[in-house]
C-alpha cells in the first residue's frame, strides 16, 4: 500500500514565493534559464540550474555547477528567502490553467516502495541525466523538485483535499504563463493521520513525470542505507512528491521535429510514407491532431493530414497502438532513418504547450525540415502499460501544468521524524 508522510518543508517566505517558484530544470536550456535569472535573482533556477551564475562556456555537468547549487541554496536559507516549517506537514498544491484544475498532495513518499514496484514507472532513464540529479541532490543535501505521481482517484482523498483548502492559503499567485498556483499547509494532526490512512488504501502509485529525479533518489538511498547507525527514519529514505489523482492529470501532445529527410527529396519522401499512411493536404491553418492515429505533418510551409492505415500497427498491444510507436516504427525509423530517438541528434521534441505555431517556426526558420503533431497519450494508456511492467517509448507524455520547483523543498540531511 502507498505510504506517504508529512515532512518539515523548506519553502519561500510568502512575499517571495512567486519570484522563487520556477519551472522544472529540464523544460528549458541554459540560455533560457539565464534570461529568467537575469531579471529575477530569487528564481529557484539558481539552485536547479546553477550554471546560470557561472560563465556561459562552463560544462553544465561540472563540479563547479553543483557546488554553486549548494552555495545558492544555503544563501537562500541564510538570507531568509527560504524558511523551514518547525513540524512535519503535508501541503496541498492547487494549480489552475484556463479551466483545468489540478490539485495534488505534497508529501514524502517511500523510495523502498518505488524499488518494490508499488510505485510504478513507465520510462527508462539516461545515466548522464540521472547522475546530474544525483550530483545536485548531494551538493544541496535536498530534493529540490518534486516527482509527479498519480493514482486512481479516491473519493475519500478528494474530500480530504477539499477540507484542507477550506482555510486561507500560504501562497496564491499567477505566473507569467497565466497559471495560478495556490499552496495550503496541512499541520493539524487529525488531518495528517486521515490523509495517511486514506493513502494506505491506495494499492499503486504511478510516476507521471520525474523519472530521473526518482532514480537519483533511489541511488542515494542505496548508497546511504548501509551507513552505520541507519534507522530507516532518515530523510533520504523518502522522496519529495506531488500526488495528483488520475482524473485531474492533463497530458498534452509531445510533438516531433526532424532536421532532414534522410537524403530523400520531398516528392520521394511523400511517396514512401504512403505505404503506411493515408495522406491529404490539410485545409486548416494548422493541422493539430484530433484523434488517435491521426498526425499533422508540416513541411515546406504546408500542413498535411496523415492517418495510419489499418493493419500497419498492433491494435492488441498497449505499446504497439500508441501513436508515438506508430510514428516511430512506420515513419521515423524506416523512412527517416531515426533508429533511436533517445540518442539521435537529428530529432527534437516540442511540448504541446508551445502550440502549432512553434512547429511552423522551427521549420520555417530552417532549423528543421519536417514537423509532426501528435495526439496526446492518455493517462489510461500510461497506467495500463505501467501495470503490465512495460516501458513506454521515450517522449510519450507532456504533462501540464508543470509543477513549480522551489514551492516546497525536502532536505535529506538528518531524519524525517513523524509524531
Amino acid at each position: 500500500m502507498a505510504s506517504v508522510k508529512p515532512f518539515c518543508g523548506l519553502r519561500p517566505v510568502s512575499e517571495l514565493a512567486a519570484q522563487v517558484a520556477s519551472l522544472p530544470y529540464d523544460v528549458m536550456d541554459s540560455t533560457e534559464a539565464r534570461q529568467i535569472t537575469t531579471n529575477n535573482a530569487y528564481s529557484f533556477l539558481r539552485v536547479t540550474k546553477a550554471e546560470v551564475d557561472l560563465e556561459p562556456s562552463i560544462d553544465i555537468y561540472s563540479e563547479a555547477v553543483y557546488e554553486k547549487a549548494g552555495e545558492n541554496l544555503r544563501d537562500f536559507i541564510e538570507k531568509g528567502i527560504l524558511i523551514q516549517d518547525k513540524k512535519p506537514c503535508f501541503y496541498v498544491y492547487r494549480q489552475q490553467m484556463g479551466t483545468h484544475i489540478q490539485v495534488g498532495l505534497v508529501a514524502a513518499a517511500s523510495v523502498e516502495e518505488y524499488q518494490k514496484n508499488i510505485i510504478k514507472k513507465h520510462e527508462l532513464t539516461r545515466p548522464d541525466k540521472e547522475q546530474d540529479r544525483i550530483n545536485n541532490i548531494l551538493a544541496t543535501e535536498a530534493q529540490t523538485g518534486p516527482i509527479f505521481l498519480t493514482y486512481r482517484a479516491d473519493n475519500t482523498i478528494n474530500a480530504l483535499m477539499a477540507q484542507c483548502m477550506s482555510k486561507d492559503p500560504v501562497y496564491d499567485f499567477t505566473t507569467e504563463d497565466e497559471i495560478r498556483h495556490t499552496l495550503y499547509i496541512v499541520d493539524e494532526i487529525v488531518k495528517i493521520k486521515a490523509i495517511e490512512q486514506a493513502f494506505d488504501r491506495i494499492e499503486t502509485l504511478y510516476v507521471a513525470d520525474g523519472h530521473h529525479r526518482l532514480a537519483a533518489a533511489s541511488h542515494i538511498y542505496d548508497t546511504k542505507k548501509n551507513n552505520p547507525g541507519y534507522t530507516g527514519d532518515e530523510a533520504y529514505t523518502r522522496f519529495l512528491t506531488v500526488l495528483v489523482p488520475n482524473t485531474m492529470t492533463k497530458i498534452m501532445d509531445y510533438n516531433r521535429v526532424v532536421q532532414d529527410l534522410n537524403g530523400l527529396s520531398e516528392a520521394e519522401f511523400l511517396v514512401k510514407i504512403q505505404d503506411k499512411f493515408n495522406i491529404e493536404p490539410c485545409t486548416r491553418v494548422s493541422c493539430k491532431s484530433e484523434y488517435p492515429h491521426y498526425f499533422g505533418m508540416y513541411m515546406n510551409k504546408a500542413w498535411y493530414k496523415l492517418v495510419a492505415k489499418p493493419g500497419t500497427y498492433d491494435e492488441a498491444s498497449p505499446i504497439g497502438k500508441l501513436d508515438v510507436t506508430i510514428l516511430q516504427e512506420n515513419l521515423l525509423k524506416p523512412v527517416l532513418g531515426i533508429i533511436n530517438i533517445r540518442t539521435d541528434k537529428r530529432i527534437n521534441f516540442v511540448g504541446g504547450i508551445r502550440g502549432m505555431k512553434e512547429l511552423e517556426r522551427l521549420v520555417d526558420n530552417g532549423e528543421y525540415v519536417v514537423a509532426f503533431s501528435m495526439f496526446p497519450t492518455s493517462i489510461k494508456e500510461l497506467m495500463a502499460i505501467a501495470d503490465i511492467g512495460e516501458i513506454m517509448p521515450p517522449k510519450s507524455t507532456w504533462f501540464e501544468p508543470k509543477l513549480r520547483d522551489g514551492m516546497v523543498v525536502h532536505l535529506i540531511s538528518g531524519s524525517d521524524i513523524h509524531e
